[in-house]
């Protein structure tokens, strides 16, 4: 029986234990993956595994997914569970059983699960002619955690959502993985909704897009396309770097984005870099992204990570002590999605053992990531603290900024990852937006060079080393 389903059986402690495997592998895939293939394909999976841990049963919605999670996740699914394991472990994807379904929700649940299965599988949409809307209703204004890291974005995104279609149209939020960019996306949708019910919302990833550009193409199905995008009052796509290098979609975006404009309807886009710093995307639509108001989200502060872990935790029904929060937070300095991943982690742990939540039930909880962290250095780390100290944005690290106040820091951040780190030239290049591995290799030998002519770089470098290092 997949897990969260009823049962009046008693689970064993192999049963917690399996689950438990399961559920490391998928906080492991939450940090992995784009946070819209996470939502979508691994986070509805429910898994069954057998007491000796020698077979795992992965539930799937129904034949369309199973396909491809097995095509597209289940590879990795089995590396990471036998790595978690220690030995091979054999991985079966199945069919959640209807029956099982209905008794694990109302009726009305029930119809609504299998409509939305039944759109997914086929491609239809709502009677409207819109598809379903793909909001979240559980990520909202509320539920979002607020900081300085966020609090500019989060005061647009309010606006957008009270008064659509006026100021800050597009409003364009930038930044890194896991900050909670999707997050105040669905927010302002939710808020929408909640204001004016009959309002044409659509949340899309600019994956989804490509892909009904070219369906569009295939069949022919241009008037379809364009009453379902041009007719939107709000539309809320994330990841628009994806259209690098696809021309017909770029093509396809621009007039469904003046169409929308036109109309007065709003549009809410995120990316990992600002506007100007996309690469192969068109001069015009770039021109268009920048034309309302751009917004960064940073990295969470200390004080931020640690409100985002207590509130978090009580949205799961737990009083997490603030010392215990202020630990974790103190380890888990990436992003938001690492803190729930940590999050789950402990709370599983305190179940599992049934010991109260503390200092040193968390180091045990974490004691794999925590050894992870003490060998390693991330490049993330590396550009937070540099960005620190020079007191830059961490954004600067990736954005295509030139002045010399970014630059000279940015060049320190890719020598120190050089030095610190088992990353490749062209992988560095990569996590500094997309950068050629020559330019990373200039700025290796630019600050390398320097360090041994210039007293007061050696000290910073200095600093900065034995602060990653601690």
């Amino acid at each position: 029986m997949p897990e969260g389903l009823q049962s009046n059986r008693t689970p064993s402690p192999g049963h917690d234990i399996g689950q438990s495997l399961w559920q490391s592998c998928v906080d492991q895939l939450a940090q992995e993956l784009p946070e819209q293939q996470f939502n979508t394909w691994i986070k509805p999976l429910s898994a069954q595994v057998l007491e000796d841990f020698s077979k795992v049963t992965i539930f799937v919605a129904n034949r369309f997914k199973l396909d491809w999670v097995r095509a597209q996740y289940s590879g990795r699914i089995s590396a990471l569970l036998e790595k978690m394991y220690g030995q091979p472990v054999l991985v079966e994807l199945a069919i959640t059983p209807r029956e099982s379904i209905t008794r694990s929700t109302s009726p009305s649940q029930s119809a609504e699960m299998a409509s939305a299965e039944e759109a997914v599988a086929v491609g239809v949409t709502t009677p409207s002619g819109l598809p379903k809307n793909r909001i979240n209703s559980m990520l909202t204004f509320d539920s979002l955690v607020e900081g300085t890291a966020n609090r500019m974005a989060r005061a647009a995104a309010m606006h957008v959502a009270t008064i659509p279609g006026h100021l800050y149209n597009p409003l364009f939020i930038y930044g890194g993985v896991g900050l909670g960019k999707t997050h105040l996306m669905h927010a302002v949708g939710n808020r929408l909704l909640a204001d004016k019910p009959g309002s044409k919302v659509l949340y899309i990833h600019a994956e989804q897009f490509v892909s009904d550009v070219v369906k569009a193409y295939q069949r022919k199905t241009f008037d379809e396309f364009k009453e379902r995008y041009h007719s939107l009052d709000l539309l809320l796509i994330d990841d628009v770097q994806f259209f690098a290098n696809k021309d017909r979609t770029q093509e396809e975006f621009f007039n469904a984005f003046e169409a929308l404009l036109a109309k007065k309807s709003h549009i809410v886009m995120t990316s990992d870099t600002y506007p100007k710093g996309l690469t192969d995307i068109h001069e015009r639509l770039v021109s268009r992204f920048d034309s309302g108001l751009t917004v960064a989200i940073e990295p969470p502060e200390l004080e931020m990570r640690v409100a985002i872990l207590i509130n978090k935790a009580r949205v799961e029904g737990t009083e997490m002590p603030e010392e215990v929060a202020f630990f974790v937070a103190k380890n888990v300095r990436s992003n938001v999605r690492e803190l729930e991943g940590a999050l789950r982690k402990i709370l599983a742990y305190s179940r599992f053992n049934q010991k109260e939540i503390s200092i040193q039930l968390a180091r045990e909880a974490l004691r794999d990531l925590l050894s992870i962290q003490n060998r390693q250095i991330s490049v993330e780390n590396i550009q937070k603290t540099v960005a620190d100290y020079y007191k830059i944005k961490v954004a600067d690290m990736y954005s295509k900024k030139r002045p010399a106040s970014i630059a000279r820091p940015r060049q320190i951040a890719m020598y120190l990852a050089k030095e610190l780190t088992q990353k490749s030239l062209p992988e560095i290049g990569e996590l500094f937006g997309g950068r050629d591995h020559t330019t990373v290799l200039h700025a290796v030998r630019k600050i390398g060079g320097e360090r041994q002519q210039m007293t007061e770089l050696n000290q910073q470098l200095h600093v900065l080393e034995q602060t990653l290092k601690g």
